[in-house]
């Protein structure tokens, strides 16, 4: 998973879920059927995650961090089997970015999703990017018969 720089744009709508109908920039997750809206840059405060809903009902932790880079891993905290590591401390280990759960406190590096505490742990990652949207295509007239 790459990084992406993140840069602030005004906020086109208030949800959190991909649900947005704006055309300005998103956070996007790729997934195998593609990319996937997930929610406005704005919703992404540098230090804190956020818990996505990904259609197969699994859910991923998106974070941003001070520099504006963006970072995805699974949200599902294997030691527990809790789904809570959006809700984790981030910080940084010897320049590697991570994510401490806030049950068991094992740290996850935010590039590779391995457990900094447990070399043998690892939760998924997800390709992140910042993208415009693109508006939906106008509706076609129905011709009457």
């Amino acid at each position: 998973m790459t990084p992406v720089p993140e840069t602030a744009a005004p906020r086109t709508d208030a949800h959190t879920t991909g649900t947005g109908t704006g055309t300005g920039p998103r956070v996007q997750l790729l997934l195998e059927g593609g990319w996937l809206d997930v929610c406005s840059p704005e919703a992404l405060l540098p230090g804190r995650g956020v818990a996505a809903l990904l259609p197969d009902g699994s859910q991923a932790a998106l974070f941003r961090d001070r520099a504006g880079l963006l970072y995805a891993i699974g949200n599902r905290d294997p030691f527990t089997g809790a789904a809570v590591l959006s809700r984790g401390l981030t910080g940084t280990h010897e320049g590697r970015p991570f994510v401490a759960s806030p049950l068991l406190k094992q740290r996850f590096d935010l590039r590779s999703g391995q457990c900094l505490d447990d070399p043998a742990v690892r939760v998924e990652t997800y390709e992140v990017r910042a993208a415009r949207a693109v508006p939906p295509a106008p509706a076609q007239p129905s011709s009457a018969s």
